[in-house]
């Protein structure tokens, strides 16, 4: 490679989801609505956990803060992919791929750590109920949020200065609609064997831990429920029902994006956006159908509000 010229690339190009101009027009105008949606849905949740002094309590303190990271993950990616679908060329500058891929590892490892510490709370709260205000008080979750993005801080950095030390001298086509680790590194001119091992080895290990840690808490609640009443059973675990969809629907797509071969197939695309704007959309659903007391402050919400109008 050497006394070889190279020119620094300055922008990259997306290949999009699709070439079809006509599917492109359509796309724009379904995702337009979902994005809407998942901003609706999450603000709803946030305001009417802040608002209802009744859902002061560590569950629905992590809700609120989930509801928050959902609206962060999605608009990392989602406003870009929807401008993009109105141009031909959609391209992003060096600097804006280098924050949307720093801001993407961001809010999905927040999002991990925020899944595993929800499932300690509900381990907290069904296996020791005694103790689950002095071992879960507000105070001590609050330092637990701080202490999740403060970890998401540190594995985001890792990951964009490991990116970003490479040198990129072209092509500069990425076959996705956002930029994240794997793809821009692809577009490395040197090789990126040993970059790439320390990316999944980083990603893999928060992965793998954070997994370990949700199963191990599970099998202990099931264990423990096995002396419990048929009514204790449903409780506990209509409580639990919620948590584990939302994790299956967050972490089964990461584990298809990061851990599979590093190979081009369309249906990543598909994984892709279930990932980034699908997922963020359904946990308002999940957590609202299922859970009668956000049900109930969300009609105590409305009919204060529409008091106050007709007032």
């Amino acid at each position: 490679m050497d006394g070889q010229n190279y020119t620094t690339v300055t922008h990259f190009v997306f290949l999009g989801l699709t070439s079809n101009r006509g599917l492109e027009l359509t796309l724009f105008v379904i995702f337009s609505i979902v994005y809407l949606l998942i901003l609706a849905g999450n603000v709803l949740i946030i305001v009417t956990v802040a608002s209802d002094r009744c859902l002061h309590t560590p569950m629905y303190f992590f809700l609120g803060n989930l509801s928050f990271i959902d609206i962060c993950h999605s608009s990392v990616t989602a406003p870009k992919m929807i401008l993009d679908f109105l141009f031909v060329q959609k391209t992003i500058s060096f600097g804006g791929c280098v924050a949307q891929l720093f801001f993407l590892h961001l809010s999905a490892c927040a999002e991990i750590f925020l899944l595993t510490i929800m499932a300690y709370d509900r381990y907290i709260a069904i296996c020791h109920p005694l103790q689950y205000m002095s071992l879960m008080s507000l105070k001590i979750c609050a330092w637990l949020v701080g202490a999740l993005w403060v970890g998401a801080m540190i594995h985001s950095l890792v990951q964009t200065v490991l990116t970003i030390r490479l040198p990129y001298c072209g092509p500069n086509v990425i076959d996705s609609f956002f930029c994240d680790v794997p793809p821009v590194i692809k577009l490395a001119c040197t090789d990126t064997y040993f970059t790439g091992v320390l990316i999944v080895s980083n990603s893999g290990m928060i992965s793998l831990v954070c997994f370990l840690a949700l199963l191990a808490s599970y099998v202990v609640i099931l264990i423990s429920l096995r002396g419990r009443t048929a009514e204790g059973r449903r409780k506990a675990l209509s409580t639990c029902a919620s948590h584990l969809l939302v994790v299956a629907l967050f972490l089964g797509p990461c584990i298809v994006l990061y851990t599979r071969p590093a190979t081009s197939f369309s249906a990543e695309k598909v994984v892709a956006v279930f990932y980034t704007v699908v997922t963020p959309m359904l946990n308002p659903v999940i957590y609202t159908l299922r859970n009668e007391e956000v049900k109930n402050a969300m009609k105590k919400l409305r009919d204060r509000k529409v008091f106050s109008v007709r007032k």
